[in-house]
């Protein structure tokens, strides 16, 4: 028994000293590593001196907090060439045709005259024209062979208009690959007087026209006209109806 608490006092006398000498072991050691302080926010960051150097544009907008400006693709496009058309801006018209008439009971002859417009819009004008040619013989005058219904001074026929045009399709015609033109459809309708047979006659006019703009101050004019009249000069009133299509120039100023 006595043996035993010796034994056991002995232990305890190891433990402590063991005990001691990790305690010695542990403070020659390497020191414990310091706390890191906490970064400073932003919001309490110090502000940089007035005549300090300006941050580039990122570093600002980190620091800042505002948007960078400074676009991310700088395009580089390369501008092209526009030819505008040169299209006179005169508003007048004058030309100059020549066709084939048909009058009604006395053949068909060459026709020719002028014309003079005025564009009112893009899309109105008004015209005036001035035609004349001269009427043949009708069937009872060739069939008779010698009757004569007509002097030659009343066979002359002379015709004048005022009419109003409409372009309806305005457009261009392509010839080729690079070349385009201004091009118009229109129609037109108006009133005048027809000097035939030794007498004046109230006539209505109308139809339709193409019109084409090789440059910017020439125009082609291809025409349909119908002109309208009452005549009794065969012993019977009636309507007649001349047909009439030329081809023109006319010139802008």
């Amino acid at each position: 028994m006595e043996v035993s608490r010796l034994r056991l006092l002995f232990l305890t006398a190891v433990a402590a000293t063991a005990l001691q000498g990790c305690g010695l072991f542990s403070r020659g050691g390497d020191a414990a590593p310091e706390a890191v302080p906490a970064s400073t926010p932003a919001a309490e960051a110090p502000q940089s001196a007035p005549n300090s150097a300006p941050n580039s544009g990122s570093a600002e907008a980190v620091t800042t907090g505002q948007p960078d400006t400074k676009p991310i693709i700088d395009p580089q496009v390369e501008r092209r060439q526009i030819r505008r058309a040169q299209i006179d801006t005169e508003d007048f018209e004058i030309g100059a045709y020549y066709g084939i008439l048909s009058i009604e009971d006395f053949e068909s002859h060459a026709v020719y005259g002028g014309r003079l417009a005025y564009h009112l819009t893009e899309d109105f004008f008004i015209e005036a024209t001035l035609g004349q040619t001269r009427a043949g013989r009708t069937s009872y005058e060739t069939l008779s062979g010698s009757a004569e219904l007509l002097t030659d001074d009343e066979r002359d026929y002379t015709y004048y208009a005022l009419s109003l045009g409409w372009n309806v399709l305005p457009g261009e015609v392509f010839i080729g690959k690079n070349r385009a033109y201004n091009t118009a459809f229109y129609v037109v309708a108006g009133i005048g007087s027809t000097n035939f047979a030794g007498d004046d006659r109230f006539t209505v006019s109308g139809g339709f026209g193409y019109r084409v703009l090789p440059t910017d101050w020439l125009a082609v004019h291809f025409d349909v006209r119908d002109h309208v009249y009452d005549i009794d000069l065969l012993g019977e009133k009636k309507i007649v109806n001349n047909l009439e299509a030329h081809l023109g120039l006319s010139v802008f100023f």
